[in-house]
């Protein structure tokens, strides 16, 4: 082919001189630095390979830090797609600098914000310093960005109703979900004792909702076997990063949680349990779902996975199903606040869910997830710098669910450049067997991608894979995906 010749310059070559600006090598860290520019992490999985070749580098050369075209093509041909598609500026949010430093003004507007009162109904709450203050946001391309206090481990109480609400969904499909809990926004207290006219809560995102939703997942199980599924669920969420549990506060909440019991029993009273359901043991899972732990870090990508269809972004693989992400989102938006869902709803218009440790999850749908975190809440329950930040990125950007992507030409929109869209997926899984990008390869399967689509000559990946000679690619397409090994094109 032309390329084995040199006639045209490889993708790597590309890459290459795009970094090297006119020098024979480039320094690793100029790499290192140029990729970080881009949003994306060293630490993504979907990097792990060009990663790897780097360390591997970096200790065989005598060089040390300087890398020819040879061994940068070496680093960085099993990653070749997404590297592409980094420094072409090809994702969601193409100028991500300048984006950032827009999100770490809005930081330092919020950070200024006094007032609210940190929770301290368990002492594991109000132990919380009222000055901690974290931003996390993950894009659907997996593009990372944090300020503040982001590693900093607390637990989501009720940011994990739309969670659970959507793994309910996922696995049991929203018709059964929905004969035990209405999809109406209550206009009551998150935690009064109260049900609609049909005696069912009114939405997963109130208390008596939420518990009833513990009920259904993973019907049959012990207590252990459903924590262990919801922290599996979490974890794939979150791209494996850190979802921990607090036992010190799980103990608390249940030890001080009379109010829920009470709802317990009315639930129990009024039928609203499958059939079988021994409550007490249901409330202990509540308790300790309410107690799992995140940072704003790894929040922010399972709100990501929401914003991304269900697909997490920096593990690329199908966690959700569609209708589970679209059922959440909507609930999110007119029931995710407490008593402020509508105000949010209003100014802010993004799917949001704030819980009693401070944390507010946003979505923004086919761009980002976002985790704020500060303790103090106002008198609603609802973190105040939080708030602050959330009116502000809608201020700032044109991310509100009416903002008319045209007419609103006064807001930014980090996502305009190019504007040429996503290209098809047949392209971009043509292009991977044609650079031999295995690691793309996996991903597409991951998501769930027909491996065996053809182009307009009816070229299958396979075909284009075995004329460039990839070896591990025509194994990974014939031993792993399993396509058909006879496919004619034209």
């Amino acid at each position: 082919s032309k390329i084995k010749q040199g006639l045209l310059p490889s993708l790597e070559d590309l890459l290459f001189y795009t970094i090297a600006e006119g020098q024979e090598k480039i320094p690793v860290h100029k790499f290192i630095t140029a990729l970080k520019s881009t949003g994306l992490r060293t630490s993504d999985p979907r990097l792990k390979e060009c990663m790897d070749m780097l360390r591997l580098t970096l200790q065989t050369t005598s060089d040390g830090v300087m890398l020819d075209k040879d061994l940068f093509k070496k680093c960085v041909q099993s990653n070749i797609v997404l590297l592409t598609q980094a420094f072409r500026r090809k994702f969601v949010i193409p100028d991500f600098m300048s984006f950032t430093s827009h999100i770490d003004e809005l930081y330092e507007s919020a950070k200024k914000q006094s007032g609210g009162k940190v929770a301290d109904y368990i002492p594991q709450l109000a132990k919380f310093s009222p000055d901690l203050w974290g931003v996390s946001l993950c894009t659907v391309d997996g593009q990372r960005h944090s300020v503040g206090d982001t590693k900093v481990p607390f637990c989501l109480q009720s940011c994990v109703k739309p969670l659970k609400y959507a793994i309910a969904v996922n696995d049991l499909g929203t018709e059964y979900v929905h004969r035990y809990v209405g999809k109406e926004p209550s206009g009551l207290r998150f935690n009064k004792l109260f049900l609609n006219e049909d005696d069912r809560p009114h939405n997963p995102m109130v208390n008596a909702g939420a518990i009833v939703i513990t009920s259904l997942i993973k019907q049959g199980a012990n207590n252990a076997e459903k924590f262990d599924y919801v922290m599996q669920f979490m974890n794939k969420m979150a791209g494996n990063e850190y979802v921990g549990f607090s036992n010190a506060t799980f103990q608390s909440e249940r030890e001080s949680g009379d109010r829920n019991f009470a709802i317990g029993y009315y639930l129990k009273e009024k039928k609203c349990f499958p059939e079988g359901t021994d409550m007490v043991a249901i409330l202990d899972f509540y308790f300790q779902l309410c107690s799992i732990e995140v940072t704003c870090e790894s929040a922010s990508v399972m709100a990501a996975t929401l914003a991304n269809g269900g697909f997490c972004p920096i593990t690329g693989e199908r966690v959700l199903s569609p209708e589970a992400v679209r059922n959440t989102l909507s609930l999110m938006h007119s029931c995710g606040m407490y008593d402020f869902s509508g105000q949010f709803a209003f100014h802010v218009g993004l799917p949001a869910k704030s819980g009693v440790a401070g944390g507010i999850l946003l979505v923004v749908p086919n761009v980002m997830g976002l985790m704020c975190w500060s303790p103090p809440l106002d008198k609603m329950g609802n973190s105040v710098k939080g708030i602050h930040f959330c009116h502000d990125l809608v201020s700032l950007c044109n991310f509100h669910n009416y903002d008319n992507l045209r007419h609103f030409a006064k807001k930014l929109d980090p996502r305009r450049e190019g504007g040429d869209q996503r290209v098809k997926s047949v392209i971009n899984l043509l292009f991977a067997a044609y650079t031999g990008d295995v690691s793309a390869l996996r991903r597409f399967a991951l998501s769930g991608m027909d491996m065996e689509q053809r182009d307009y000559d009816s070229r299958t990946a396979l075909h284009v894979a075995a004329a460039e000679g990839h070896v591990d690619v025509v194994k990974f397409l014939l031993e792993a995906c399993k396509v058909n090994p006879f496919p004619k094109d034209r």
